[in-house]
């Protein structure tokens, strides 16, 4: 007997033993006493392995693999989770690019306007609501988003119609895309484009345009560049406080933990043109209470001050904390293809080519500049021929360290894929667009070349050329889409969201179950530089995972979109459950 044990205590310490050595490589401290054990099917999002148990210790990954090497990591005060034949077990979610500042901001300080609502509704019940809100909570600017240009077709209002309904208050509403806006005479005459007398005092803004009536005065209709410019002469402090702002992270952070995503990449970072989002994460994370990772990028517009606007990019980066990460620069190259304004190559079917807000040498340079101070770039790049302006700057004026990010990319010229491959630029792809309504393809077969309307945005090609791709939904910019990554997945495998029977599209380009929750996860993690840290289920990473009510990877696959997260845990808490 040895001194001071007994022969039980010899026997138990030698069967410990035992299974600690007999534990697989993926092990951080053996014999070290877990807080928690998971059993299940779990997806570790490495390599597509597929694993039995984990240990988490201290929020992180202690050990990942099969359920006799688990025991050695289970100790009086363990807490054991099951979910053996209830679902999948699998690492948090990542939305790379996304608008959830502004969708939850409109819920409080402006207006929803639903994507199938005619001019005439907006006119007659929306409008006049928005402005009976703006004068109860006393605001300065009558704020909305959502309108969708198809069902405006038959007649887009006009700033006297919008004036008629309310003339002593700016009024702003972007589209369902955000890259179109309506606006009235006082919203018009804030922002410097003119008098109240009608007398113009702008015409033109670079990258966008100020639609001019047959009176010879703008009718109030913005696109692109020129709504952004408008848009700085809204009521930001009033539309968004600090209060509001950590409010509005609450409301967020609810709705992605219930949805299952632990990171997000915010697609504006100042879109109100302050830096009271920064602050607030910044705050709430200094105080233990944001339990998801936020990547926030600084918008430069084509129309401002470019060094001046770096500089406040660079400026921003003050508010970086441990779960805050201010580390990118956007900027939007062109348009989108569905309006007209995307940058294509062969021409659009009427002869236009689309807009570019800024010429390859602009980009280079800022590029050049930007990842020199440790800001990676983020660019909108909706047309073919924008991915290659975009590619060339990158490779130009880039460092392929920096993992420089294309967004959106509705087409990519053929020679393009190698070269994002080669110079490690990474692509941030809506794969939940492949669900496009049949009437909005009907319409986009009549303005584009031929293919193309059917051929809008590649998925799959980015893995068959070793392009690290991560998955977006750009809420709220399409408000008609889903935005759960269940839903996102669906799509991406059928071309189809069953509950809208709508047909599949482009289907060569449609994803396995594994490629499409890589996608979701480490695709996310890398574009955000969190690979080493999260992002998978593996040792010595932040135990950030999902308990999913229903195996995503064997399910029949019209039902992949009713899954969700039975319980959401961040750094091995739980931080949301249903």
């Amino acid at each position: 007997m040895l001194r001071g044990l007994t022969r039980r205590d010899f026997i138990k310490t030698m069967s410990l033993g035992a299974l600690a050595m007999a534990v697989p490589v993926d092990v951080f401290a053996a014999n070290t006493t877990a807080d928690l054990v998971v059993y299940g099917k779990i997806f570790t999002s490495e390599n597509n392995r597929i694993v039995e148990a984990f240990a988490v210790k201290d929020g992180k990954y202690i050990y990942v693999g099969d359920k006799n090497g688990v025991k050695a990591f289970i100790g009086f005060n363990t807490e054991v989770i099951d979910h053996s034949g209830k679902g999948l077990v699998m690492s948090g979610c990542g939305n790379g690019h996304a608008h959830y500042m502004l969708g939850y901001a409109l819920s409080t300080v402006g207006t929803m306007v639903s994507m199938e609502d005619d001019s005439h509704k907006f006119m007659t019940e929306i409008l006049p609501e928005a402005v009976k809100k703006a004068r109860a909570n006393g605001s300065t600017t009558v704020f909305g988003q959502g309108w969708n240009l198809l069902s405006f077709q038959s007649h887009i209002p006009t700033r006297q119609e919008l004036d008629a309904v309310c003339s002593d208050i700016p009024v702003y509403f972007l589209d369902d895309e955000c890259h179109k806006a309506l606006t009235n005479t006082a919203m018009l005459v804030k922002a410097g484009i003119m008098k109240p007398d009608g007398t113009v005092l702008k015409k033109e803004i670079r990258g966008g345009v100020i639609e001019i009536g047959t009176d010879g005065t703008p009718t109030g209709f913005l696109s692109e560049q020129a709504q952004t410019y408008v848009r700085q002469f809204i009521d930001h402090e009033n539309l968004y406080s600090l209060d509001r702002a950590i409010a509005n992270l609450a409301e967020i952070e609810h709705h992605m933990l219930s949805e299952g995503y632990t990171m997000y990449h915010e697609g504006w970072g100042n879109y109100f043109v302050n830096t009271n989002y920064y602050q607030a994460a910044r705050q709430l994370d200094k105080e233990g209470k944001l339990h998801f990772v936020l990547g926030l990028p600084y918008e430069i517009e084509s129309w401002m001050d470019v060094d001046e606007a770096l500089t406040r990019a660079v400026d921003a980066k003050k508010f970086a904390s441990e779960r805050v990460k201010p580390n990118w620069i956007k900027l939007l190259v062109d348009g989108t293809v569905e309006s007209g304004t995307g940058f294509i190559e062969p021409l659009y079917l009427d002869g236009h080519q689309g807009i570019t807000n800024w010429t390859e040498e602009e980009v280079t340079d800022l590029t050049r500049k930007a990842n020199a101070k440790g800001l990676t770039m983020h660019i909108h790049t909706m047309g073919n021929k924008a991915v290659n302006l975009a590619v060339n700057a990158y490779i130009n004026g880039g460092k392929s360290e920096m993992r420089n990010a294309l967004v959106h990319l509705y087409g990519v010229l053929p020679q393009d894929y190698k070269r994002i491959a080669k110079n490690n630029i990474y692509v941030v792809a809506g794969l939940l667009w492949h669900h496009t309504e049949d009437k909005l393809r009907e319409e986009l077969r009549k303005t584009l070349p031929a293919n193309m309307a059917d051929k809008g945005y590649p998925m799959k090609s980015f893995f068959d050329n070793g392009i690290n791709i991560s998955s977006h939904t750009d809420y709220p910019a399409l408000s008609g889409s889903p935005d759960d990554p269940f839903s996102v997945m669906e799509i991406a495998l059928t071309g189809v969201y069953y509950p809208e029977k709508s047909k599949a599209w482009w289907t060569e380009e449609l994803l396995t179950r594994e490629q499409a929750l890589y996608a979701l996860t480490l695709g996310v993690a890398k574009q955000m530089f969190l690979e080493n840290e999260r992002g998978s289920i593996k040792t010595g990473k932040y135990a950030d995972f999902l308990l999913v009510n229903k195996d995503v990877l064997t399910c029949p696959v019209k039902d992949i979109h009713t899954a969700k997260p039975a319980a959401t845990y961040f750094e091995g808490k739980k931080v949301f459950a249903m």
